[in-house]
């Protein structure tokens, strides 16, 4: 007997949602090759750091394995030097950029302003600059106020590649919190920013992890402009600090692989801490425009 849910599609069929051996098959191998395919070159340079300089560009990863590209390059270079100037400059521009992008895409989303319009189209328009484009006048801006050869004036710079995309993202992410909630704030006498600060961000919490994550991973990997106002061993940062690993010869594949592998510590520590919230963050702020 053929029943009405049988005919609409709606009970629940056995074989609904099952996948076939082959089909499962197909899937779990297509995984693995994806895995292997995004494994393989963060594993390859790995490999390439613990081996000697004549094994650099052979596939002999454990033939005389060894650490002493290590500590070689923090022995006798100044990649520590480079480490914390790296680590001053994207600290700053995750803090500052995380609340100048909260606060920007609160106020956005909240307030009515004259030039809010403007403000926004501003946002959105400075995302279509190409580093190639804002290198000239940014670096004759900074020369002008000092602050070449100086991390505030890196900071700066980075700051205006993160904060424009994670306000207009705080923004999105702020339109999903009920205004119910702000208002609740002001009859308890709360100031617009007390509102903000106690109520609001603590439910902003999946937005700021991603405002906090972008903001470190513009300082912590950008090359271009670190390379163009950072001047002398003790005021390079790791991006312009690399470049003394390439010459005329060659690159020194030892020393340049076990650099990029210390790199990569703090970017996949700040991804562990924030890796819960990004899905979230980045799917609620690109919910509303």
């Amino acid at each position: 007997m053929v029943t009405t849910d049988a005919l609409n599609g709606t009970g629940d069929s056995p074989l609904r949602g099952r996948r076939s051996p082959l089909a499962s098959i197909g899937l779990h191998a297509t995984l693995a090759v994806a895995s292997v395919i995004a494994v393989f070159p963060v594993l390859w340079v790995f490999l390439t750091s613990i081996k000697p300089a004549k094994y650099a560009t052979t596939t002999d990863f454990f033939k005389e394995t060894t650490f002493a590209n290590y500590t070689d390059l923090l022995e006798n270079t100044e990649f520590l030097s480079w480490f914390g100037n790296s680590l001053l400059v994207a600290g700053l521009t995750t803090l500052l950029g995380v609340f100048i992008s909260s606060t920007t895409g609160y106020a956005i989303s909240r307030f009515r302003f004259p030039g809010k319009r403007g403000l926004m189209w501003t946002l959105l328009i400075t995302q279509m600059f190409p580093v190639a484009v804002l290198i000239v006048p940014i670096y004759n801006i900074m020369s002008s106020m000092g602050l070449l050869n100086q991390p505030a004036g890196l900071v700066i710079t980075y700051l205006t590649i993160a904060v424009p995309f994670c306000a207009w993202m705080m923004k999105g992410f702020f339109d999903t919190i009920p205004r119910e909630i702000d208002e609740s704030g002001q009859v308890d006498g709360l100031t617009p920013f007390g509102t903000f600060w106690r109520l609001i961000l603590p439910l902003a919490k999946p937005g700021i992890a991603v405002t906090a994550f972008y903001s470190f991973i513009t300082a912590w990997g950008e090359v271009a402009y670190a390379s163009a106002f950072m001047v002398g061993d003790e005021n390079l940062t790791l991006a312009g600090g690399l470049q003394k690993f390439v010459n005329q010869y060659g690159a020194q594949w030892g020393p340049m692989t076990a650099a990029s592998v210390l790199i990569a510590i703090p970017a996949a520590l700040v991804f562990l801490v924030a890796q819960r919230h990004l899905v979230t963050g980045m799917s609620a702020g690109a919910v509303k425009g």
